[in-house]
């Protein structure tokens, strides 16, 4: 499972940072560019903050929060067994990588760079976001489903059955044995 994570999560950070190059390098900082009408809209912004722009100047803070993430992931990696948390784990670190990579290696200053943004769909989201973000979200609906879902990193589940068979064993004296004792 680790090949998994590990590709899954190269393949989000490179094409993240590609496709953030290709912006950075073709686009002029606030142009528009209709690909697909006002469906997809491509527009260059300098994010200095978290999603919708929210903490503008706490780029270090996000940075930091970042940095334990991709430590989490790596801690939790020894432990996947399944390929659903795999691809989780997967898609979290590469697209926490790509965001932290402009946060420290991106205009102002190590640390305090602004991630770059490109995609805007009006029609479903009122913000502009990246390829990174996707994989984030992503990653969060997959954890939501599998939560909801009871499966457990190892790939097994846990239903409400043995759950409540767990707590019930809990909850349940210690049996002792009831004839008395007679000295010998």
């Amino acid at each position: 499972m680790l090949v998994t994570l590990g590709l899954v999560a190269l393949a989000v950070f490179a094409i993240d940072q590609i496709a953030k190059h290709l912006v950075t390098t073709s686009l002029t900082l606030g142009e528009d560019v209709r690909v697909l009408g006002d469906v997809l809209i491509l527009h260059y912004v300098k994010n200095p903050g978290a999603a919708f722009s929210l903490a503008s100047g706490s780029t270090w803070i996000f940075s930091i929060i970042a940095a334990c993430v991709v430590v989490a992931v790596i801690w939790f990696a020894r432990r996947i067994r399944s390929s659903a948390w795999a691809l989780f784990f997967g898609l979290l670190l590469g697209g926490t990588l790509g965001n932290l990579f402009d946060r420290l290696f991106r205009e102002p200053s190590f640390g305090l760079g602004h991630v770059v943004d490109f995609l805007y769909t009006p029609w479903l989201l009122p913000a502009i976001y990246n390829i990174a973000d996707i994989a984030i979200c992503s990653a969060m609906a997959i954890f939501v489903v599998l939560s909801l879902r009871g499966v457990n990193l190892d790939g097994t589940r846990t239903t409400k059955a043995s759950e409540a068979a767990a707590k019930a064993e809990a909850e349940e004296p210690a049996v002792h044995d009831s004839e008395p004792r007679t000295g010998a």
